[in-house]
């Protein structure tokens, strides 16, 4: 059996171990989220921070402080400013993808509407920096900040590359350092930092963030595909029927033929979707072996992950970290 069948999921068993820490963030966040004078801004916040989501990032920020040693609070800092980034992404995209669903709820913008949503964003991303900057170190600063611009410049690129077939595997890539594992890289690397572990340390955790944050990204890519809408809460086909040029199709348009390629031109491209064409889409993908090729992606980044884990002192985070990373990919083993 996979992990998905494990009594204790790892990220369960994570933040378990740093229930208490987690607690801390939770309250800080609650704090940081209100207005003043704009109740609509905790209003919007709370119906995306409450909606049941893992806290992944936030807790690799403080699984990656415990297993260097931290004993202080900025972890707590670190942990909510990630958590408020990803919250105001997260506000941002629905807007810009027109979402009207997020983990099995009514996304913000669909219940408020657009301008609330954006300006709830801009304000969260304040408060961002706002947290980073108490903690006194401008190494932390320059982490988070940079990895801010780099989703900003992630999601522009998506704008320019999702639908469109010149779109390669590279610029993929960097859509999903951008989008996806630019803040889980970030969020390793300052809990070294904030500790003030070794380089070598402060560069594993981040080589770390990083390899999961793209395998993460692919493996939801790859589910999209062929995954359980039960357990995934997507439909399959989803991303198709959205036009969004993601890894196994990227892989199958590079093999396609003449006509191959006027189907993914037409479906993808033009957004010309007819009856059967999803059909066709899954036949082509499975003609030239693209699931496949992006499943043995994700294992390789994966197998990245763990390396740059192994780096690390021996610490019973770090056991549960590298069973996170495989928890990752477990549902497309």
């Amino acid at each position: 059996m996979g992990l998905d069948h494990a009594a204790t999921k790892p990220h369960e068993a994570l933040a378990s171990h740093l229930q208490g820490k987690l607690d801390e963030v939770n309250t800080l966040i609650r704090e940081r989220m209100a207005s003043r004078h704009a109740p609509r801004i905790p209003e919007v916040t709370a119906h995306l921070v409450e909606a049941g989501g893992k806290r992944l990032r936030p807790m690799l920020t403080l699984a990656a402080a415990d297993l260097c040693g931290y004993g202080g609070g900025d972890d707590v800092k670190l942990a909510a400013t990630v958590e408020f980034i990803h919250t105001a992404t997260l506000l941002h995209d629905d807007v810009v993808d027109e979402s009207a669903q997020r983990r099995g709820r009514p996304t913000a913008n669909l219940l408020f509407d657009n301008k609330s949503s954006v300006l709830t964003g801009d304000y969260l991303f304040a408060r961002a920096f706002q947290l980073m900057v108490e903690t006194g170190s401008l190494t932390v600063l320059d982490i988070l900040s940079n990895a801010a611009a780099t989703i900003a410049e992630g999601e522009v690129l998506q704008l320019t590359a999702a639908r469109n077939l010149k779109t390669d595997e590279g610029i993929y890539l960097q859509v999903v350092r951008g989008k996806t594992a630019a803040l889980f890289s970030a969020a390793t690397e300052v809990g070294g930092v904030i500790v003030g572990a070794p380089e070598a340390q402060v560069k594993a955790l981040y080589a770390y963030g990083d390899a999961l944050g793209i395998a993460f990204q692919i493996v939801d890519d790859l589910l999209d595909y062929q995954g359980d809408a039960k357990a995934t809460g997507k439909n399959v086909g989803d991303d198709f029927r959205e036009r969004k040029l993601t890894l196994p199709v990227i892989k199958a348009v590079a093999l396609a033929d003449e006509s191959e390629r006027a189907f993914w031109a037409r479906t993808i491209e033009k957004g010309d979707q007819r009856e059967g064409d999803l059909d066709e889409a899954l036949r082509l993908l499975n003609k030239h072996g693209t699931l496949e090729a992006t499943r043995d992606d994700a294992l390789e980044w994966t197998t990245k992950a763990n390396a740059a884990m192994e780096q690390l002192p021996e610490h019973p985070v770090r056991d549960m970290l590298l069973a996170l990373s495989d928890y990752v990919v477990a549902r497309i083993r």
